[in-house]
Order: C-alpha cells, then sequence, then structure tokens
C-alpha cells in the first residue's frame, strides 16, 4: 500500500475549508479510495509484517483527533461483522497545507482467518469509533466495480 503523500496535502492557494470536499481529496489523491464519508476519504490496504497482519487506514478529510486509547474499526454486511482494534492506542492527524484538512494514520490488527471473509463481504458499512465519535463510511465503488 504505497501512498503518494505529497499529494495528499494539496495547495493551500487554491483550496480551503469550504471547498475541501470528498471529491477534492479522491481527485488530489493518486490511490483509490476504500471508503468516503461526508467529510472524509477512507484508504485503507492489507499488510503483513513478521507474521502479523495489518489492515492500514489513512483517513484524509475533516477528521482531527488526538487518541491515547485506542479506535475501533467495523466491517458490517448483511451477513457479516467484524471489529478491529487498533495496533497503537495513541495516534493524532496531521495538519496539511489545506485549510480544515488533515491526515490521520491508524493501522489495525487482522486475524488472517478473518482476512478472506473481509475481502469477500460485500460491505454495507464501515464505522470508525474512536474517543466518543462515530464516523460512518460507504464502501467507494468505482465504475469498473459498477458493471
Amino acid at each position: 500500500m504505497g501512498f503518494s503523500f505529497s499529494k495528499l496535502f494539496g495547495k493551500a492557494e487554491t483550496e480551503t475549508e469550504n471547498n475541501d470536499s470528498i471529491e477534492v481529496i479522491i481527485e488530489a489523491v493518486e490511490n483509490t479510495p476504500y471508503a468516503v464519508s461526508e467529510h472524509n476519504v477512507l484508504y485503507a490496504g492489507l499488510n503483513e509484517l513478521g507474521g502479523y497482519h495489518f489492515f492500514q487506514t489513512v483517513i484524509v478529510g475533516q477528521l482531527k483527533i488526538k487518541v491515547k486509547n485506542g479506535a475501533k474499526l467495523i466491517f458490517l454486511s448483511d451477513n457479516f461483522e467484524l471489529q478491529l482494534d487498533s495496533d497503537s492506542i495513541e495516534f493524532e492527524s496531521e495538519f496539511t497545507d489545506v485549510k480544515g484538512r488533515h491526515v490521520t494514520k491508524i493501522d489495525f490488527q487482522v486475524e488472517e482467518t478473518d482476512i478472506k471473509n473481509l475481502q469477500d463481504a460485500k460491505l454495507t458499512s464501515i464505522l470508525l469509533k474512536v474517543k466518543k465519535q462515530e464516523l460512518s463510511f460507504n464502501k467507494y465503488i468505482t465504475s469498473d466495480e459498477e458493471e
């Protein structure tokens, strides 16, 4: 999962908090989104390091948070639910050059046995529970997947 972080930050002189929409973020970042919410785009991918599996996420948008007690990511479909705990209990959003836009990186532990189920699931929503907030994301559908 390689992100072009220079593209995440955008151009401050042409974009402001008021027009930094989901479409603007998606257009500015080279990677394909995993899911979108009203004010944030979730980029994600599975990775393995030393036999441990991680679901790595990068959230770009209005989410601005500093956490000392971790987060939960919950995948939901009609017949499937999977809850992942963050790998680190402490993390915080980073500022970008675009007013009102932040980047939040969170890795979640995932069991190898859950990976296939996650990949095969037709997700209806993805919930991020962090502090007292709950962000609801919808799986991003590319034009290739719509057909």
